[in-house]
């Protein structure tokens, strides 16, 4: 059996703002075919780690490796999705469609705008399948709750069919079942789709089902490895004591 290509490799990385330390010596690699949540206390570093794997930061110290390649010669993008915290909030008088949404992400992967419409369209439509939003292209993005702007999010990193997708806190002020819907189907994009999946997360227990790697970061990587293995470590005591809730049932 072939092992899973390595995907992404964060080497020896350490990062300050204004001298103040975020992470420190961060070292681990992700292949292809994993779902790893990425969890840990507020303040701990999660959103630059992501932020650094993407290239919106430079570590002071360190690499980091897509694909093989070091970021710095890395020009594949449309490989990867990325989004950003609170990236579901759209000023409600702005009159945008759920299409124009998916198309900007489409279109900011690509050197020239898509000359055949057509294409464009075929796209557009088979992203919205993927997430159950089939003919709402035409709709306001802000004329839709806030679990079916998520999706839209998801549709709209889809569109470009990249290889991994990294999402941070992606179900900020969304009720439970949208939540739990939202997670599902990461879990079915990641199992069916063979979609890689990095995620950050305060919702470990709900989405805790669907991971098969952890990494728990407080500035330092306190854990990076085997779902099943953490929660039978001493890092999830240290976790759960920290107010946060673990309920495992993997199905």
């Amino acid at each position: 059996m072939v092992p899973p290509a390595e995907i992404i490799r964060v080497q020896d990385v350490s990062f300050y703002y204004d001298g103040i330390l975020a992470l420190q010596d961060i070292n681990l690699s992700i292949y292809s075919g994993d779902f790893l949540a990425v969890i840990g206390p507020n303040g701990s570093g999660k959103t630059t780690l992501l932020k650094i794997i993407v290239g919106l930061l430079k570590p002071q110290k360190g690499r980091v490796f897509l694909f093989g390649q070091p970021l710095e010669e890395f020009k594949d993008w449309p490989k990867i999705g990325y989004i950003q915290q609170k990236a579901t909030y759209f000023d409600p008088t702005f009159p945008i469609s759920v299409e124009e949404v998916i198309v900007a992400g489409l279109y900011s992967s690509q050197k020239k705008l898509l000359p055949d419409k057509k294409l464009v369209r075929e796209k557009i439509n088979r992203a919205l399948e993927l997430v159950g939003l089939n003919n709402i292209g035409q709709k306001r993005i802000t004329a839709l709750s806030g679990g079916q702007q998520q999706r839209v999010l998801i549709a709209r990193a889809l569109v470009n069919e990249p290889e991994v997708l990294l999402l941070d806190e992606p179900t900020t002020g969304v009720d439970r079942l949208a939540q739990e819907n939202f997670y599902d189907l990461l879990g079915y994009l990641n199992k069916n789709r063979l979609l890689t999946i990095v995620l950050i997360t305060h919702d470990y227990g709900i989405v805790n089902k669907h991971v098969n790697r952890v990494a728990c970061l407080n500035q330092k990587l306190v854990y990076h490895g085997e779902h099943l293995e953490f929660c039978q470590s001493s890092v999830v005591q240290q976790f759960l004591s920290g107010g946060h809730h673990l309920v495992s049932h993997r199905h």
